[in-house]
């Protein structure tokens, strides 16, 4: 049986979280690898909508275990809010498992994201202020405190007060703010642990023995490929691998271990946050994709900026994931435009660019090269079989599936959980 990634091959939001809770009732473990409480997934089951921010979509599932890996940052605040929110509307939460290597966010990884965003001005990378970036960075300075590290007092305090000597300094002197204290970090943390350390585990040991048993376990990445901290539009990205080789940092499972690569498109494109769009619209068709898709940040409450398909950047995820297959999203959002432009390629100092460009200057001066192509006007919500598709918008599909380089297995053609065309199977 198959270990599966599925991640967003635009810039996020692109409906991963239909996608995972699609696949959940076949799963039997769904990993974050990746990213914080700065990835939303939205989920809608029958007239239910459910607003993920931290937890694993197949925390929805019965018959899944949702994992939170050893490569999420997390807000235990935050975590425990939503696991009470998901018990409050009779959802079963027993089942979650954390790895105990995970990173913690605290009060003062979030008090540096406002302040040093804020200072930055003009020249802002558009972060959600949840203090994921400053926990990475003390992740790699090796300064960061672990899940772990919630159940040893005197290594907390020891962590916590290495930490704070430095940041204090930089918020006092720098920024002409209160020092933070070890003492009321430490007691608020110390008050997590009992709460969560029934669901702390060795993950990784977890995972590679489901794997070998013939268990299905599938990786879900946050965000999406453009904002991957390498392969990403530098410096407007996350700080984070969502790309393929994320899932075996962040989870513990080797890369042999991975037999499909699962990229979720939206049939047009957005992003949220600052940075180049190539095909980015600042007039009554953005707006339009943006009132029809609902283009609002699940987590961020921002409105995302809109644009049309960039088959670009499809072949740049295909090649830095891997992808073995597409789930194109939000077809549906598309009906009754009479004609549907993409992007197929780039202008570049007046030359034509066909691969996504490595410069960031290149990049951030593209124009984009549109072929338009006919649009439909028939309602396609409906629709349970590629056949049940207006011949255009099979068209439409079969077009970006040959400029994407990788099959098209499954169309969402609305937001519930049955609004899916299954093109092929991904077990």
């Amino acid at each position: 049986m198959p270990a599966l990634v599925l991640l967003g091959a635009q810039w996020g939001d692109e409906g991963k979280g239909k996608a995972t809770d699609l696949l959940g009732g076949s799963v039997d473990y769904v990993v974050r690898y990746q990213g914080g409480n700065n990835a939303g997934h939205t989920v809608v089951v029958g007239d239910q909508k459910y607003a993920l921010h931290l937890l694993p979509s197949g925390i929805l599932s019965p018959s899944c275990t949702p994992v939170i890996g050893n490569g999420v940052v997390v807000d235990p605040a935050v975590l425990l809010s939503e696991l009470s929110g998901l018990n409050d509307r009779g959802v079963d939460t027993s089942k979650l498992l954390i790895s105990g290597n995970a990173h913690l966010i605290t009060p003062y990884h979030q008090t540096i994201d406002k302040v040093t965003e804020r200072f930055l001005g003009k020249r802002k990378i558009g972060t959600t202020g949840r203090g994921i970036g400053p926990a990475y960075a003390d992740k790699i300075n090796r300064v960061g405190i672990r899940v772990q590290d919630l159940f040893d007092e005197s290594i907390l305090i020891q962590k916590v007060e290495a930490a704070l000597h430095d940041k204090n300094q930089i918020l006092v002197k720098l920024f002409n703010r209160r020092a933070i204290g070890t003492d009321q970090v430490v007691e608020e943390y110390l008050g997590y642990a009992a709460q969560i350390k029934d669901y702390v585990a060795d993950t990784t040991l977890i995972l590679n023995n489901a794997i070998d048993e013939g268990k299905v376990v599938l990786f879900e990445g946050g965000q999406g490929t453009l904002l991957d901290v390498d392969h990403g539009t530098y410096p407007f990205v996350t700080s984070s691998n969502p790309t393929a080789g994320g899932a075996c940092t962040g989870s513990g499972v080797g890369p042999t271990k991975i037999s499909r690569v699962i990229g979720i498109l939206k049939a047009y494109t957005t992003r949220v946050g600052a940075g180049p769009f190539p095909t980015e619209l600042l007039d009554a068709d953005g707006e339009a994709l943006r009132t029809i898709g609902g283009e609002r940040g699940v987590t961020t409450g921002r409105d995302r900026r809109c644009g049309w398909f960039d088959a670009v950047i499809a072949r740049y995820a295909t090649r830095v994931n891997g992808l073995t297959d597409f789930f194109l999203t939000k077809l549906d959002v598309l009906t009754g435009w009479e004609q549907i432009p993409v992007c197929v390629a780039y202008e570049v100092d007046g030359k034509r660019v066909d691969e996504l460009p490595y410069s960031q200057s290149d990049f951030h001066h593209a124009k984009p090269i549109y072929e338009n192509l006919p649009g439909w006007s028939e309602d396609i919500t409906k629709a349970k079989t590629f056949g049940d598709l207006p011949k255009n918008a099979q068209a439409y599909v079969k077009a970006l599936e040959q400029m994407s380089g990788a099959p098209i297995s499954a169309i969402g053609v609305g937001p519930g959980r049955d609004e899916t065309i299954q093109v092929n199977s991904f077990l």
